[in-house]
């Protein structure tokens, strides 16, 4: 069975710079009946592992370390056994959130994360975050581009750790050469495409 995406909308907090905000995160599942990843364990644990059922999580993908991304990702991967993935530039970030706990391995550019037959390429997207990463899965016409690129354009670089400049080189040399019909699906908010996208940045 070839790998199918689920999605769900988690609800909590994201907390930076002082700032407390209600948020609505979409959690990612990728995988087919057997095993799956999570991309961005957002909010809620219990509703993640509810979603995955018997399925063997196999990794849970960090697309950065803002809280409300990776909040349930110690209880998840406790509950699961799977290991937590994040690119070392958002350690100072994560660990503002979770101190006591390290992620398991790393995220580098280039590398291929392999679940139920698909393989899903690793882009190193800085701006949004210093260790953002997208996730491209072209086998399924898709890329995950967590808080990075959203339907109308760039993602928030108000806060610390964030650059314009920076997000706006990475969305146009690493996701806008991407084909066009490259559905988009984003850590906040409504899904678009590559092509959509390419006039709002």
């Amino acid at each position: 069975m070839a790998a199918r995406i689920d999605h769900l909308v988690t609800s909590g907090e994201f907390r930076l710079d002082g700032e407390v905000h209600q948020v609505d995160n979409n959690v990612w599942i990728v995988g087919d009946d057997t095993e799956a990843v999570v991309i961005d364990a957002a909010h809620d644990a219990d509703a993640i592992a509810a979603a995955l059922g018997e399925r063997t999580l196999r990794a849970i993908v960090c697309t950065h370390a803002h809280n409300d991304h990776i909040d349930a990702a110690p209880a998840l991967a406790e509950r699961t056994g799977a290991p937590i993935l994040l690119h070392p530039d958002d350690l100072p970030l994560w660990k503002m959130t979770h101190p006591e706990r390290s992620p398991d391995g790393e995220l580098v550019d280039g590398q291929v994360v392999s679940v139920a037959g698909t393989e899903l390429t690793v882009l190193h997207t800085p701006g949004h975050a210093p260790g953002a990463v997208c996730l491209y899965a072209p086998a399924l016409g898709t890329v995950f581009t967590g808080d990075t690129l959203f339907q109308g354009g760039p993602g928030a670089t108000g806060r610390s750790f964030s650059d314009h400049p920076t997000i706006v080189r990475s969305i146009k040399e690493r996701l806008l050469t991407l084909p066009l019909e490259t559905v988009v699906r984003t850590g906040h908010g409504d899904s678009t495409t590559v092509g959509e996208e390419t006039a709002n940045v």
